[in-house]
């Protein structure tokens, strides 16, 4: 079993904290490396920002204000705070401890919440499932795609590419939420197009924030860019003066935390935090873990009796389309069969999760776009 210890710097501890606040229920490193035993969650920072166009970014300390909520009843499983991974003599050594750590983790059954530095460290999480030898679907919350070009050193704007360049591939599916299109080039919205890949854009959560939760519970890895949130929301001069408001940003987190399939998580920025920003993203991280301590286990890759199923025969493409909708949770899947195959005789199917709009759309002969995505992605 992988040391991990070794990646680590302890967290300094400069302030007492009382029975009720969560600095006094969390396992941190502050002296003796925690013993870690899954499932729960870990906290991770790493100040890492040259892949950035920062020269320099004070790290984000996000502990005096998050140690100071308060957990609730339900938070039975453990949380640790691992401490600090120091940025290594090249970036490269900290993208390789960053996706050792993650990959340790999740085998573990511990959720990597990782915290700063920039949005490029969402590579180094992906090898970490690299690592696993498992496919990843991966969502960011960003107003931009961060395609970027795959030519270039890896930053925390062209992210993407290095994902899908980098062979063997494991990433299946990758959405966006939150795009604005002053951000993005049409050459990037048109391989997004080709990949099939999905997009929720700011406009379309603003009128309807359920159409993001599908792509937040068909993840695996969530990477949120913070200047996806408004400037103003967050007290910033830099960022955008459109985005997400703080209230939106909560409920993403705790969309995300409950997610059964999301085994890992980012929250990034490219600019030091102030007060306000340092405040907000230690709510994001509690509703994340409100989210991860109300999962129900309602995923449906084993049993489907408690599901209730069911079928609409689309025209469009002559066959049926197969609904499942969880009795403990009323959430939505759509089943999706794969192409077939020469000389196949069983039909498989892969399972994504979706919104009663898309049995809705059906209903109403509409072959929703999701499966249609799926299906190409399957072929």
């Amino acid at each position: 079993m992988t040391d991990l210890s070794i990646y680590f710097q302890p967290v300094v501890i400069d302030a007492a904290y009382n029975a009720a606040q969560l600095g006094s229920q969390i396992t941190i490193f502050n002296s003796t490396f925690p013993d870690l035993n899954g499932p729960g969650c870990a906290l991770i920072s790493v100040p890492e920002y040259r892949g950035t166009q920062e020269e320099q970014v004070a790290a984000l300390n996000f502990r005096s204000s998050l140690y100071t909520l308060h957990p609730e009843a339900n938070w039975d499983k453990p949380i640790y705070d691992l401490g600090e991974i120091k940025p290594g003599a090249t970036i490269a050594d900290t993208y390789f401890a960053l996706a050792n750590v993650v990959s340790e983790l999740v085998k573990r059954q511990i959720i990597p919440i990782v915290i700063g530095g920039g949005q490029d460290l969402t590579m180094a999480m992906y090898n970490g499932y690299e690592k696993l030898e498992q496919l990843v679907n991966s969502c960011s919350i960003d107003r931009s795609l961060d395609i970027g070009s795959g030519d270039e050193a890896l930053h925390s704007h062209n992210y993407l590419s290095h994902m899908l360049l980098q062979r063997p591939c494991y990433l299946f599916n990758h959405a966006v939420i939150g795009l604005q299109q002053p951000y993005a080039a049409a050459a990037e919205h048109d391989l997004f197009d080709k990949l099939f890949f999905d997009i929720c854009r700011l406009g379309e959560f603003n009128q309807d924030f359920r159409l993001a939760e599908p792509h937040l519970r068909n993840a695996d890895l969530i990477s949120f860019d913070l200047q996806s949130i408004k400037s103003g929301e967050m007290g910033s001069q830099r960022g955008a003066p459109n985005g997400f408001t703080a209230v939106q940003f909560c409920q993403m987190a705790k969309y995300a935390g409950i997610s059964d399939k999301v085994t890992s998580i980012g929250f990034f920025s490219e600019e030091a935090l102030n007060t306000l920003g340092l405040g907000l993203l230690s709510e994001g991280i509690w509703y994340f873990l409100q989210g991860y301590f109300s999962r129900v286990g309602d995923f449906p890759f084993g049993s489907k009796a408690d599901y209730t199923k069911f079928t609409v025969f689309m025209d469009e493409v002559s066959r049926e389309l197969v609904f499942f909708k969880s009795n403990k949770s009323a959430r939505w899947w759509m089943e999706v069969p794969y192409p077939p195959q020469s000389g196949s005789r069983y039909e498989r199917h892969h399972i994504i999760p979706c919104n009663k709009s898309d049995y809705d759309n059906a209903m109403k002969n509409e072959l929703p776009d999701l499966w249609w995505k799926t299906y190409q992605k399957l072929g």
